[in-house]
C-alpha cells in the first residue's frame, strides 16, 4: 500500500497517478481534499478577481459614457457565493480521486514518526510514503499581530463586510493581487513591503503592475513595529528609513507568503524553516518516503506542486524521472494577467511592444493601456524569456514555456498564424524578431 499524507494538488495527482497504475492508495486529508488552492489561494483570488475586474471594467465605460453607472458590491453575498461554488469544485475532486481508486481519509489528523504515517492513534504500513501536508500563511513576528481584525487568505471568508481602509502586510505577488481586488472592490488600501515591491519580478511587469495597483499606498522598505487598537479602529506603528509614524485602518490582511506544515513529520531533514528537502526525484532522506508540493518549498505554484506529485508517484512506480524546474510559466492576476517565464540568460537582448486591442483591451485604446509584450531573444533567434501583460497572458506563457523547453526559435514563429482577434502580441513579437535577425544575418560583409 501507498500512503499520502496530504489531499492539495501534489497528493491528489499522485495518488491518481498511483491507483491508475493498479496500486492500492490511502490519502490522508484533515481538511477538505484540495489543498491551499482550492480553498485558500488560487479560486478564492479568481472568484474575487471576477468581481473587481468586472468593476473596473464597468469604471472605465462608465467614465466614457457608455454605462450610466458603476455598480456597487455586495461584499458579504459575495464571499457566501464563492464558498458555493468552492465546494461543488471539492465535490468534483472528491468524486474524480475516488474514481480513480483512492481511499480518501477524511477528518483525522495525520502525521509522521520517521518510519510510518500515523492518524489519530493508528499506524498505516505502507510500501513507500508521500508527505504532502501543504503550507499555511506565514505570520510577520509582530506585537498585536494577532489582533482581532487581521485576517490572512485563511481567514479572509470570516470578514462580516467590505473594509473602507484596510492595511496589506506583503510585498509579492499575492499582496498585489489583493491589493487590486480590495482597491476595485472599494477598500482604501495601503501596502507595507519589508522590501522591495515585487522585487524578483521583471522590470517591465513591475512597472505594468505598479500602474494597475493605481490608488493604492505601496510603502516599500517599511517595518511594522506593533499593532494596537481594534477592528474599525487598528493603528499601525511604522518605520521606513529612519521615519516613524501611525496609520489607522479598519483590518489588516497578511499576504506575507507561506510556511510549510512540517511540524508533524519527524525523521525528515528539513531547512532551518521547516521545508523538507528533497532530491530531484523527489526523494527525502528516508528510503521510500517521498515529499512534494508547498512542503517543499518555493516556488509554491499549484502546477509545480502537480508535477512533483506525478514526479514522486512515477519514481515509486520504478520509472525514475527527475523534476524538470527550467521555463516556470508564472503569473500575477491584476486587471490583466501579468506573465512571464525565463531563464534569466544575461546575453539575451529584449524587444518590447505595446498590447494590443482586441477581447478585454478594446475600450482601453483611449488610456493608451492594452498592456505590454516582451521576449528576450539570444544572437541565434533562441528565445530565452517572455513577459506579457495581458488579458490572456497566463495561457500564452504556459505554451510559451513549452516552447522555450523544446528549443523554439524565434524563425520557428515566420510562418505563424494567429487567432484575430486576440490581444497576444507575443507571437507577433517573436515574428518581428525573426524578420530582424535575418535583415542584419543578410547585412553583414561576406568573408
Amino acid at each position: 500500500m501507498i500512503v499520502i499524507l496530504g489531499g492539495g494538488p501534489a497528493g491528489r495527482l499522485a495518488s491518481i497517478r498511483l491507483a491508475g497504475a493498479g496500486r492500492d492508495v490511502t490519502l490522508v486529508e484533515k481538511g477538505g481534499i484540495g489543498g491551499q488552492c482550492l480553498h485558500y489561494g488560487c479560486m478564492p483570488v479568481c472568484a474575487m478577481n471576477d468581481v473587481a475586474r468586472h468593476v473596473e471594467t464597468a469604471r472605465t465605460l462608465h467614465g466614457l459614457g457608455v454605462l450610466r453607472e458603476v455598480p456597487g458590491v455586495n461584499f458579504p453575498v459575495l464571499l457566501s457565493e464563492m464558498q458555493k461554488v468552492q465546494a461543488t469544485i471539492t465535490a468534483v475532486l472528491d468524486k474524480e480521486t475516488r474514481d480513480a481508486g483512492v481511499t480518501i481519509l477524511y477528518g483525522r489528523e495525520g502525521r509522521f514518526d520517521g518510519k510510518q504515517v500515523i492518524v489519530g492513534s493508528d499506524g498505516l504500513e505502507a510500501d513507500a510514503v508521500i508527505l504532502s501536508t501543504g503550507s499555511r500563511p506565514a505570520i510577520p513576528s509582530v506585537p498585536g499581530i494577532d489582533s482581532p481584525g487581521i485576517y490572512t487568505p485563511h481567514t479572509i471568508r470570516t470578514m462580516q463586510e467590505l473594509p473602507e481602509r484596510l492595511a496589506i502586510i506583503g510585498g509579492g505577488i499575492m499582496a498585489a493581487e489583493f491589493a487590486y481586488i480590495f482597491s476595485r472592490l472599494g477598500s482604501s488600501v495601503v501596502l507595507i513591503s519589508r522590501s522591495a515591491f515585487l522585487k524578483n519580478l521583471d522590470g517591465q511587469l513591475r512597472r505594468r503592475a505598479v500602474r494597475e495597483l493605481s490608488g493604492v499606498t505601496i510603502r516599500e522598505g517599511t517595518e511594522i513595529r506593533s499593532i494596537t487598537g481594534e477592528p474599525g479602529s487598528l493603528q499601525l506603528d511604522l518605520k521606513t528609513s529612519g521615519d516613524s509614524g501611525i496609520i489607522e485602518c479598519d483590518a489588516v490582511l497578511i499576504a506575507a507568503g507561506l510556511t510549510p506544515n512540517s511540524e508533524g513529520l519527524d525523521g525528515v531533514a528539513k531547512r532551518p524553516n521547516g521545508e523538507v528537502i528533497v532530491d530531484d526525484f523527489m526523494r527525502t532522506n528516508i528510503p521510500c518516503v517521498y515529499a512534494c508540493g508547498d512542503l517543499t518549498g518555493p516556488p509554491f505554484m499549484t502546477p509545480v506542486a502537480r508535477q512533483q506529485g506525478i514526479v514522486a508517484a512515477d519514481n515509486i512506480l520504478g520509472l525514475h524521472r527527475k523534476m524538470d524546474y527550467t521555463f516556470l510559466p508564472q503569473s500575477l492576476n491584476l486587471g490583466y494577467e501579468l506573465a512571464f517565464c525565463s531563464d534569466n540568460s544575461p546575453t539575451a537582448k529584449p524587444l518590447v511592444v505595446p498590447g494590443v486591442a482586441g477581447p478585454g483591451t478594446f475600450w482601453e485604446v483611449p488610456a493608451s493601456n492594452t498592456g505590454v509584450a516582451k521576449i528576450m531573444v539570444e544572437a541565434d533567434g533562441s528565445i530565452s524569456g517572455m513577459c506579457t501583460a495581458s488579458p490572456g497572458g497566463g495561457l500564452i506563457a504556459g505554451y510559451m514555456a513549452l516552447l522555450m523547453r523544446h528549443h523554439f526559435s524565434v524563425h520557428d514563429f515566420t510562418d505563424f498564424i494567429e487567432v484575430h482577434p486576440s490581444t497576444d502580441a507575443v507571437y507577433g513579437l517573436a515574428k518581428y524578431a525573426s524578420g530582424l535577425l535575418r535583415k542584419r544575418d543578410t547585412s553583414r560583409p561576406q568573408k
